[in-house]
């Protein structure tokens, strides 16, 4: 669960940019960014990261009404296992996945996704699970997601091949799950794809 005091700075950091964006009173758009330097600097000193980071980190969604940004994720079984790809990053393992762009439905997106990261061309079959990533157990994050995840099935005969964001791409049995990169998945994500495909799960979980 999110450290409550980075929640509130977010929130902070949220309604002032929003307050930027649409001011037409110069003293209001000051006022709001000198809550968007505050906020910056509590998310600083609670995440102990360089001011110059947070900054970077939050500029690129921060223009116009700011929302959450969307990542997706996705489930691919073959029998009883789960497809995993390890990450260039952090050499970690994950559910493909990641931002969702524009121009793209969500399963379009995560059929891309799991093509560019897996090398196999899949459908997207079934939203299992809708997160908040603050709400997880997931690593603490100064930027707001929603995490989609769908259960996708393979469409064609290809082998896996790791593409440019990821080395490897393997299927996992549930009693060998690897070390997971937790910015981007944590194991109740992948249990919930596990009970889902064997019925345990009749419905998509939520925040």
């Amino acid at each position: 669960m999110e450290d409550i005091w980075l929640n509130y700075a977010k929130r902070l950091q949220s309604i002032s940019n929003t307050g930027i964006s649409f001011t037409k009173d110069k003293y209001d758009k000051e006022r709001y960014e000198e809550v968007s330097t505050i906020a910056i600097e509590m998310m600083s000193i609670i995440g102990h990261i360089p001011i110059r980071r947070i900054e970077d980190l939050v500029s690129n969604h921060s223009k116009g009404y700011v929302t959450p940004k969307i990542d997706v994720r996705g489930a691919v079984f073959r029998g009883n296992r789960l497809l995993l790809v390890r990450e260039n990053t952090d050499g970690l393992w994950a559910l493909p996945g990641g931002f969702a762009d524009v121009g793209l439905s969500a399963a379009e997106n995560i059929e891309k996704e799991i093509e560019e990261e897996a090398g196999i061309k899949t459908q997207a079959c079934q939203l299992y699970s809708v997160r908040h990533k603050s709400k997880g157990k997931f690593n603490q994050d100064v930027r707001d997601f929603y995490k989609l995840y769908f259960i996708c099935e393979q469409t064609d005969e290809n082998e896996l091949s790791p593409g440019i964001e990821t080395i490897d791409a393997r299927f996992f049995d549930r009693n060998n799950i690897p070390p997971l990169s937790t910015g981007r998945v944590v194991e109740e994500d992948l249990l919930l794809a596990w009970k889902f495909v064997d019925n345990e799960l009749s419905a998509t979980v939520f925040d």
